[in-house]
């Protein structure tokens, strides 16, 4: 029997059985389709972090203040204002693997214009932190060195403030009011989108960091140069955790803690928040891929079963082939072909509900689809495998059956 004349048996054997044959592949839709929706989901959850994480900026390290012990009670961040102007200075003269740091300040305030008021955060930023952040003016300039080192009443604004406070307009050479005192707005800032956290980075204001000590945030009564974080953008190819040690040595150092001290502030690499979220979107995709595997697996026991069962149906039909002249191995290529068959069809079937399914998710969820071609070939042939796999025992059992005790059977 030639291999076309198989398949079209087999074709016919499946047809003659609709409903069951679509019971026995429902096992190998799910396992497909549970496959597909995880690598979708999976690969545009993760799409979703990296872009999150880039929107901060690469290679960033953020120092906290704060995490110091008062009468045996830690304080955790951000409780003291332990860091100033001068650490950025010193960590970016003296840590080699630093390109650039900017110190800054931030609150939140009430705003002004032509009328129309909007609460948002303000920070105070210098020049290093559009390097740091990687964030670019769009629509306008940024600060110059001589006004943020006066301390010039000028801002920079994100585009939810810009869309809420001007609409349509143009808000350049705009006056802008920040707490009642005036600000000319100098640029809109380009988009930036949700953090890793889930807030709009665009729902945002920058002033020269001297003008929101003076005029909008207020000085520390304490320590007149206190900043609130400081970033430290790491040079490409040098490593965050080697920098990382140096910045915490050299603060030390600056700040006179003494061996088995606690730190006076605290250090984020960001490149751990990612590593983070890249550990959770695994463990999703292993969970997906349990399910998947069990649905398959589930499938495969199901073909077995409907193939011996057809094998038992069909005993008298097996011995009059074999009667007439078909071989053992025709009889065991076209039962593989069925196998193969229902596992190849419900694979397909179950290709479409997958990213039927993972287009939903995405909807939902507000994440990227992401479906590789790779990903929807492999699973329609591991289907196929799965069927052939679970057939061929019920195949090779066809194959061996005696031709006259085959025909006796009613």
């Amino acid at each position: 029997m030639k291999l076309s004349d198989a398949a079209i048996s087999a074709t016919d054997a499946l047809r003659l059985n609709k409903l069951r044959s679509a019971l026995t592949m429902l096992g190998i839709i799910i396992g497909v389709a549970a496959v597909i929706a995880m690598v979708a989901v999976g690969g545009g959850a993760r799409e979703q972090v990296v872009a999150q994480i880039r929107s901060l900026g690469a290679n960033l390290l953020v120092v906290m203040p704060g995490n110091v012990t008062q009468g045996g009670v830690r304080l955790g961040s951000g409780a003291a204002s332990t860091l100033t102007d001068d650490d950025s200075v010193a960590i970016a003269a003296e840590v080699s693997g630093v390109q650039v740091t900017s110190p800054y300040m931030r609150g939140t305030a009430q705003l002004i214009a032509s009328g129309v008021n909007w609460s948002t955060l303000i920070f105070g930023i210098d020049a290093g932190w559009f390097e740091a952040r990687e964030w670019e003016v769009e629509h306008g300039r940024e600060f110059t060195p001589e006004e943020i080192a006066r301390g010039a009443q000028v801002a920079l604004l994100g585009q939810t403030v810009a869309r809420n406070l001007y609409g349509g307009l143009d808000p350049v050479d705009q006056e802008l009011r920040i707490r009642n005192v005036p600000f000319r707005v100098i640029g809109v800032m380009g988009r930036k989108g949700q953090s890793t956290w889930g807030q709009d980075q665009d729902d945002v204001v920058f002033v020269p960091l001297n003008t929101a000590r003076q005029r909008v945030l207020g000085r520390n009564l304490a320590n007149a140069r206190a900043v609130g974080a400081i970033y430290v953008k790491v040079r490409e190819g040098e490593s965050l955790t080697q920098t990382e040690d140096e910045v915490k040595a050299l603060l030390r150092q600056r700040h006179r803690i003494q061996p088995g001290q606690d730190d006076d502030f605290s250090i984020r690499n960001l490149a751990d928040i990612a590593a983070t979220r890249e550990a959770s979107a695994s463990t999703l995709a292993v969970l997906l891929a349990a399910v998947a595997g069990v649905s398959l697996a589930v499938g495969g026991i199901g073909i077995m079963n409907i193939m011996l069962v057809s094998v038992t149906e069909r005993t008298r039909e097996i011995g009059l082939r074999l009667a007439v002249g078909a071989r053992p191995k025709d009889i065991l290529r076209q039962f593989l072909f069925e196998a193969a068959g229902l596992a190849g069809i419900g694979g397909a079937v179950g290709v479409v509900i997958g990213v039927a399914v993972a287009y939903i998710i995405s909807t939902f969820a507000g994440w990227p689809l992401l479906i590789q071609p790779e990903a929807v070939l492999l699973a329609v042939a591991f289907s196929g495998l799965v069927g052939v796999f679970f057939g061929w025992y019920p195949a090779l059992r066809a194959s061996r059956l005696d031709p006259i005790e085959a025909l006796r059977h009613a």
